[in-house]
């Protein structure tokens, strides 16, 4: 049978399901609300390990345990930081102004996401949702069908023994571009969220329905003069490192503050971090990117070994990172694109300064505004980056992966990270509950309205003119009656 065409049926009949579904969810109370969804939050975290076990089987990409760290965060973690929003009736009152906040899920959401992320995005967009009392179809990457579903299905069981309806969680199993667009353009959706690609956010912004969607981010780090250079050499390697790179935070070049270069370099060797020469620099960019700057899919979250053999080279089986140093940013340097594997650019500049000029650079090369790490205890330099780069993350002194997704930072804990209007995104939130329901508000009268507003207007201005106007129109009234 045709594979389009089951695809397409199939995204009709979960839709219809699910606005079926949410008809009855959207009449939950706060307390079932809350036992659904800590009830569908532990099912997922008990299952972390043997879903990001499924999740690297299924796609080849990046580390198991890592991978069951990113669930634990998609499920419980995200959870923990919103079980106390309120989501049902009033969830706000401002007695000063006599205004009611009123909680309205928006219906059904549709969720579109990535093969480098697959169970922790569909853990977080599920819990999300649900949370604020919308039904949800998760449509996965091709790559990730089997691990996503089982995510979805076993959150579906966790959420009907809890009290929640049949066809609240559901995801499609038979995944083609056709079906996904008839899924997000169906008549019973009011909301897609979009984690992954470029091509993918700009189909969902495409649809003419409310979409979050999230573009690359070509993350800089800036390591200054003034940083704890033994901590930012542990973190830039480890957190580059993690699940081989495929979380879109990631490191993507460090810019090292000249009179630190060396030694950082000398730190980060020591961690794992493996500094290509010239000819294996070069033998990377022809492998990480085709002619028209597309990425090699077979490299995304490699290990540094597998890459280096795919290249044409060997490297120590401790490296756990591959370190490429570069002098210019643009299309004319692959290497400084965003790369969803274990490669590292390396700048060197003088000041922070050029430092933050690199970094723009880098930034406005494809990663406008998502995110920038910063490695300083200058608290001057750490505010004049913040102030100028056009990102909506600017992390400091952390590890890009996990405090971009605000594991070890107080971001709100998100796999959906917003890049703003300077990434062509409706927001530059971190992406949670608060996204996902509308508000209405219930507004007294606080101020009188003013008398002129009461009172019948005149019909024409008492101005000399007006007074010769309405005489001539009196006039020739009187003339066409006399005429009758």
């Amino acid at each position: 049978m045709d594979k389009d065409l089951l695809s397409i049926q199939e995204a009709r009949n979960l839709a219809e399901a699910a606005y079926l579904a949410q008809l009855t969810w959207g009449r939950a109370s706060q307390e079932e609300v809350d036992r659904v969804c800590a009830s569908m939050a532990d099912a997922a975290y008990l299952a972390s390990e043997r879903l990001g076990q499924m999740a690297h089987e299924e796609t080849g990409y990046g580390v198991p345990a890592h991978k069951k760290l990113k669930n634990e965060l998609g499920s419980r973690i995200v959870w923990e930081s919103i079980k106390d929003v309120r989501t049902v009736g009033v969830i706000r009152h401002d007695e000063q102004r006599r205004v009611f906040d009123i909680a309205w899920p928006m219906g059904v959401v549709v969720a579109l996401t990535p093969s480098t992320n697959p169970t922790s995005t569909a853990m977080f967009n599920i819990l999300s949702a649900v949370k604020a009392r919308n039904a949800i179809v998760v449509a996965s990457h091709p790559s990730a069908v089997r691990c996503t579903y089982e995510t979805c299905w076993l959150m579906q069981q966790a959420a009907e023994k809890a009290g929640a309806p049949a066809n609240l969680v559901n995801c499609m199993q038979v995944i083609s571009l056709q079906g996904t667009q008839e899924l997000m353009e169906h008549n019973r959706v009011r909301l897609i969220l979009a984690t992954g690609g470029s091509a993918m956010v700009k189909a969902a912004h495409s649809v003419g329905k409310p979409a979050y969607g999230v573009g690359p981010g070509n993350v800089p780090v800036y390591v200054d003069r003034s940083a704890d250079l033994e901590k930012a050499a542990r973190y830039i390697v480890a957190s580059k490192a993690f699940d081989c790179s495929t979380i879109c935070a990631t490191e993507q070049a460090v810019v090292a503050d000249k009179p630190i270069a060396q030694k950082l370099e000398r730190l980060m060797q020591a961690e794992g971090a493996y500094f290509a020469d010239e000819r294996q620099t070069d033998l990377l960019r022809k492998l990480l990117f085709n002619v028209e700057g597309g990425i090699n899919t077979a490299t995304v979250g490699k290990p540094a070994q597998t890459l280096a053999g795919m290249a044409g080279f060997s490297i120590p089986q401790s490296a756990r990172i591959i370190v490429t140093r570069l002098s210019k940013t643009g299309a004319g340097e692959p290497l400084s694109r965003e790369k969803l594997t274990t490669v590292l650019g390396w700048y060197e500049e003088d000041g922070w300064e050029a430092g933050c000029e690199r970094s723009i650079e880098l930034i406005m090369f494809g990663g406008r505004g998502h995110t920038q790490i910063i490695h300083a205890q200058d608290e001057r330099v750490i505010m004049a980056f913040g102030l100028e780069k056009p990102v909506f993350r600017i992390l400091v002194n952390t590890m890009g992966t996990l405090g971009a997704v605000g594991l070890t930072t107080g971001l709100m804990p998100s796999m959906t990270l917003g890049s703003g209007g300077e990434g062509g995104s409706i927001t530059g939130d971190n992406i949670t509950v608060h996204h996902l329901y509308n508000v209405k508000r219930l507004a007294y009268e606080t101020t009188p309205p003013p008398d002129s507003a009461l009172r019948e207007p005149l019909p024409i201005a008492a101005s000399s003119n007006a007074q010769e106007i309405e005489t001539l129109v009196r006039k020739v009234i009187q003339e066409i009656i006399n005429q009758k």
